[in-house]
């Protein structure tokens, strides 16, 4: 198969999945409230972002890095969120 018809949807796909954070996270910050998250869906997230994330690097997978990285970005700032509106209370 062509590499560039895999890359790009490769991209697509990593457009599309990363994209949906971007609601949720405007959402999260506008209100400044993550009480619908809850810490154990957090933290498995993030951890399975991550481990996606060095997936990429150790496979020199630049759509999986770049993905990744960035939905790691936006999940957590939606736990710093969540850990702000915590110490607050």
């Amino acid at each position: 198969m062509n590499s560039l018809l895999i890359l790009a949807v490769g991209f697509g796909a990593a457009f599309g999945t990363t994209a949906a954070w971007f609601p949720q996270v405007n959402r999260t910050w506008n209100t400044r409230s993550a009480r619908d998250f809850s810490w154990g869906y957090l933290a498995l997230f993030i951890l399975g972002v991550f481990l996606w994330t060095m997936y990429g690097v150790l496979r020199h997978d630049v759509v999986v890095i770049v993905a990744n990285g960035v939905t790691l970005l936006l999940v957590m700032s939606v736990g710093f969120v969540k850990a702000r509106e915590k110490t607050s209370e």
